[in-house]
């Protein structure tokens, strides 16, 4: 039932985020009722149910019936498979300890799904939400590091690991930006990396990085042989190490083990 809940909230949080992306990209503020981009009409409460009044729609406006872009569903099931299965490895309701841990995490994807979508569409990623995020993932870090007793040892702590992971990944891209004078890395990756480390912490990041990496390398490979790009062509990083990070804070354990195994 709890799954559920998280599902249909991140349904909601996602047609928020879809917002978010659109108005940044419009400079427009956040206030406001959401309007058709193209005939400008205010959207009625009953079309403006994340994910069901897009297939009720028929994937149209109501008023001009100019087609609506397949973004916003995707991204409202995304948030909210992504809510879900955050919730099913954190949230526990009867320990309030993961409360906070799994809202921090929510929070967060949050963000990293506006970064997703955003650098996706416009090879770009919107510092006002990354640095923010930034931001709440220290804060965060310091709460989940209220309570000393649930720290082992040192790597056990949010702040520590947290800011190990950021700082060994912040060193590794800035250095492939600089020295390509970012032909290899945008700076904007560098600065991504920073908020994943405080995500993930020590060691768990290397498995995001290493994942990114491969599955970059696996669509650019992919890409050239269908034709879609060439070995100049410029990709967007974020959704890859984003995909990666995500992997990491929900498997690590198991693929790690799994690695091991084959030796």
């Amino acid at each position: 039932m709890m799954i559920v809940i998280f599902l249909v909230l991140g349904l909601i949080i996602g047609s928020f985020l879809n917002v978010v992306i659109y108005r940044l990209d419009m400079a427009e503020t956040l206030m406001g009722r959401s309007h058709c981009r193209h005939c400008k009409s205010m959207i009625a409460w009953y079309d403006n149910i994340p994910f069901f009044s897009f297939l009720l729609l028929r994937a149209r406006c109501r008023k001009c019936e100019t087609k609506i872009s397949w973004q916003y569903p995707a991204v409202e099931a995304v948030t909210g498979i992504v809510f879900a299965l955050i919730a099913s490895k954190f949230f526990s309701l009867l320990d309030t300890q993961t409360w906070f841990l799994t809202a921090n995490y929510l929070v967060i994807f949050s963000a990293l799904i506006v970064i997703f979508v955003y650098d996706l569409l416009h090879m770009e990623i919107p510092m006002v939400v990354l640095w923010s995020a930034v931001f709440f993932a220290v804060f965060g870090n310091l709460v989940l590091d209220w309570n000393p007793e649930l720290a082992n040892s040192l790597l056990d702590s949010f702040t520590y690991s947290g800011t190990l992971g950021a700082f060994v990944v912040f060193v590794f891209f800035f250095l492939l930006s600089a020295l390509s004078q970012e032909k290899w890395m945008g700076m904007g990756d560098v600065f991504l990396v920073i908020l994943l480390g405080l995500l993930l912490g020590w060691p768990e990041i290397l498995l995001a990085i290493f994942l990114a990496f491969l599955g970059g390398a696996v669509y650019g490979i992919l890409a050239l042989a269908l034709k879609k790009k060439k070995l100049t062509s410029q990709v967007p990083f974020a959704p890859f190490l984003i995909g990666g990070t995500f992997i990491a804070l929900m498997w690590f354990d198991g693929i790690v083990s799994w690695y091991i195994n084959l030796f």
